[in-house]
């Protein structure tokens, strides 16, 4: 499996921008031979708001049915598979969700259970579980950005049988040390692969990092 982390900056409050990019990528990665393409935390929305207001109005609204409809559309004319993640409204509930669209068209969901105090994470409910998702490249386990911190939730993945972890995350300035050492402590500790795509860019004033890795279960860097 070839895996691409597309760090890219985010048109803040945008859908519309930010899944035309997603798709004119993944039209790209096609032609590159790769088989996953990751997209950062809330690529399709943004993620720094102030308020509640703020928050409801980024989410997409219905959980996104149209959006991921869109990208599933793409998947399957494209043989690809995709991880992206969004701020999402289902039924009036906030959720940072990533969704893992695959090429046949299945479209499976996490919601962040470890929320920080800032940005959109300080309206949404936390997700209820950590599942991990049967694809035809093995065991894909999803984690969102602060989940990484802790160490409990890579450990239960890895202990459901995940092959590899995907983290879409906004590590913004100051959060060197996960990009640059907790994110392969916790492929060696646990002996996975792990993918980590942040974003670039800033956003009502908060600055992002980029440094995406692609981590192999000895703790190499396969990619940066």
């Amino acid at each position: 499996m070839r895996i691409a982390c597309c760090q890219f900056n985010v048109t803040f409050a945008d859908p519309r921008a930010n899944l035309d990019r997603l798709l004119a990528t993944l039209r790209q990665q096609k032609e590159l031979g790769v088989d996953l393409a990751v997209f950062p935390e809330a690529f399709l929305t943004g993620y720094c708001v102030r308020t509640k207001d703020d928050a409801n109005q980024i989410s997409l609204s219905d959980g996104g049915a149209a959006e991921l409809g869109e990208i599933t559309q793409a998947c399957q004319a494209l043989g690809m598979h995709v991880v992206v993640g969004y701020a999402s409204n289902e039924d009036g509930k906030l959720y940072n969700r990533a969704a893992l669209i695959s090429d046949t068209g299945s479209i499976d969901t996490y919601a962040k259970t470890h929320l920080p105090e800032l940005g959109y994470d300080k309206f949404v409910e936390p997700g209820p579980d950590l599942p991990v998702f049967e694809t035809k490249f093995g065991r894909i386990g999803l984690l969102i950005c602060f989940d990484l911190r802790q160490p409990e939730a890579a450990r239960l993945l890895t202990l459901k049988g995940a092959d590899l972890i995907v983290l879409p995350t906004n590590w913004p300035d100051g959060a060197q040390m996960a990009a640059e050492s907790i994110s392969i402590v916790r492929a060696v500790e646990n002996r996975v692969f792990l993918a980590t795509c942040n974003r670039v860019g800033s956003e009502n004033g908060i600055s992002f990092i980029g440094r995406s890795k692609i981590i192999d279960p000895l703790g190499n860097v396969l990619a940066a």
